[in-house]
């Protein structure tokens, strides 16, 4: 839950144009229940009973006479609504710059945007001001602010949690989305709100996968990326996708034009329309209390007939075709979550065309009928945050979140904007998996390291990167093939942190990963920083005769690094 330290860790004073509604005391949720203790948000386009909803619009405004559907279950479940946040004006932009109530500044950097409509949601989780909070996905409201605020951004499948209670912005493709600043925290918040809604006529009760990818995975790409311009996105795409093939993915280039085709068509067909039929009784007679660019994409929904709308379907529906063939060789496919970053001044100065290039590839998921997840990848040169998105198949969300989960916590990010570490990766509910074991490597069985295939070829994955406790001394050994490095506990206030990376393996396979360990090496029960324990790589301290001591570098990649320089230098 978040603690007041929380909320002292952003280095310059919150923006409160984030919150549209926050009263002096939050709603209480049940006392017990598995989500009791943690905080929420909720975007105010979705109903908490007794509060305004105004979709960013304040002559829309109305009181809620009830909790909108996913609101009542989360407070069942224990949670507590502290307020309601702003977004795009009737969820429609991806920029966060687009209400009444002011322009939401980036968490990172407030000259940037925050992404939309779901601005405000995703900056109160940056900032450390709740847990998590409700935002609402369309064309990829859910996912945009939490890659461009360091956050993970869950798009369940479509009808998983019900949108009763939510004003809709195309009601047919509309997804209530979860923000945290962890995979675990969304995939127990969707755990508590997942259920059939008989009032909802998009509701619908999913069989969702419950086995995890294997160790092995092929992830599809677009064969054509498109950063706008931006060197320090691709830089990152290109990063985030070496990191997936270290952990046993295989990227596989794929023709992206049917899906960038169903893009196109959310706005520049007749499924336009939909965003008018959402709020016509109220758009057609207070059309001037719309603001613009807002009052002109809704208002473009009332030029098309319905012959138009129904061919606009079949296109979709023939491009849907196309797209499945994409899937026949890969498991899930990868994308930069936003391809690139605006500042608000430039936003606002070509709100239309630079909006649109947010959306480049989020749009097509809902049409799809696809699930998503958005997850932080790096921190750039510039200091902006970027992120991916992972996509998969109706009902792939749990094995979406189980990889979102093992990427995010390799990548050695914090939360947020607030500076915190990640905790330790949590079980995931909803996926059946054998028995495993947790296995610290220090040294040649690192990611990229010549002994690494006895992970992988064993069904291993990377689980975190990580240090030890300062209770341990680094080694090169001499005389080993390949070059291996001699770990060995010492006494308090003699050791220092040590890099490591910390794998899952199948426990039936561990034994035979132990056979191959070489003396003077064993495993044995290491310490992280943490605090937490689990199995690694220990050396007998006899074995140190003649051997270096490069503790300073504080681990094995370094002192390979240092290696190879000295050898160019002596050239």
């Amino acid at each position: 839950m978040v603690q007041e330290t929380t909320l002292q860790t952003s280095a310059r004073p919150l923006a409160p144009q984030a919150w549209i509604h926050r009263p002096d005391r939050r709603m209480a949720g049940a006392s017990t229940g598995p989500l009791a203790g943690l905080s929420f948000a909720v975007k105010d386009n979705i109903d908490v009973a007794g509060w305004p909803t105004t979709a960013a619009c304040p002559a829309f405004a109305y009181q809620a006479g009830a909790h909108a559907s996913v609101v009542h279950r989360l407070l069942e479940a224990g949670a507590s609504v502290v307020g309601k946040t702003n977004l795009d004006q009737f969820a429609c932009g991806l920029s966060g710059t687009r209400s009444p109530y002011g322009a939401v500044p980036n968490a990172i950097n407030p000259l940037y945007v925050s992404g939309g409509s779901s601005s405000g949601s995703a900056y109160v989780v940056a900032t450390g001001q709740v847990d998590f909070a409700l935002g609402t996905d369309t064309a990829g409201s859910g996912r945009v602010p939490a890659g461009l605020n360091n956050i993970v951004g869950l798009k369940p499948s479509r009808g998983l949690i019900s949108a009763r209670g939510v004003v809709p912005a195309a009601q047919a493709v509309d997804c209530v989305s979860i923000f945290a600043t962890t995979v675990a925290c969304a995939v127990r918040v969707l755990s508590a709100a997942i259920a059939h809604d008989l009032g909802d006529p998009y509701s619908r009760t999913l069989a969702l996968s419950t086995q995890p990818l294997g160790a092995r995975f092929r992830f599809g790409v677009p064969a054509v990326l498109e950063f706008f311009g931006d060197e320090a996105a691709s830089a990152a795409f290109d990063a985030a996708l070496a990191q997936l093939r270290s952990m046993g993915g295989e990227a596989v280039a794929l023709d992206f034009a049917p899906l960038s085709a169903c893009a196109e068509m959310l706005y520049g067909s007749a499924l336009v329309a939909q965003r008018h039929e959402a709020i016509r009784n109220f758009f057609d007679v207070h059309e001037l209390e719309v603001i613009e660019p807002v009052r002109s994409i809704i208002a473009s929904g009332r030029s098309y007939s319905a012959s138009d709308l129904v061919a606009a379907q079949t296109r979709l529906a023939e491009l849907g075709q196309r797209a499945q063939a994409l899937w026949s060789g890969v498991d899930l496919l990868v994308v930069p979550t936003a391809p690139t970053h605006h500042t608000i001044e430039r936003m606002q100065a070509d709100p239309v065309v630079l909006n649109r290039q947010l959306g480049a590839y989020t749009n097509f998921v809902n049409l799809l009928d696809y699930a998503a997840l958005s997850v932080p990848a790096s921190i750039r040169p510039d200091g902006l945050p970027f992120g991916i998105t992972f996509i998969g198949r109706c009902g792939s969300d749990w094995q979406l979140a189980d990889l979102g989960q093992r990427f995010h916590h390799a990548s050695g990010l914090t939360q947020g904007a607030t500076g915190l570490p990640l905790p330790a990766p949590q079980a995931l509910p909803g996926l059946s998996s054998a028995p495993t074991v947790r296995v610290a490597v220090v040294g040649a069985h690192l990611s990229g390291m010549p002994l690494n295939a006895q992970l992988t070829e064993r069904g291993a994955t990377l689980a975190a990167r990580t240090h030890t406790a300062a209770q341990y001394r680094l080694y090169a050994l001499p005389r080993t093939t390949p070059p291996k490095p001699g770990l060995v506990r010492v006494a308090d206030g003699e050791g220092a942190r040590i890099e490591v990376e910390v794998w899952e393996m199948p426990l039936a396979h561990y034994g035979s990963f132990v056979a191959l360990v070489p003396q003077p090496l064993s495993i044995g029960t290491l310490t992280l920083s943490d605090g937490s324990s689990v199995q690694g790589f220990l050396c007998e301290p006899l074995a140190l005769e003649g051997a270096s001591d490069i503790t300073h570098l504080g681990g094995w990649r370094a002192y390979v690094a240092s290696v190879a320089t000295a050898s160019v230098s002596n050239v």
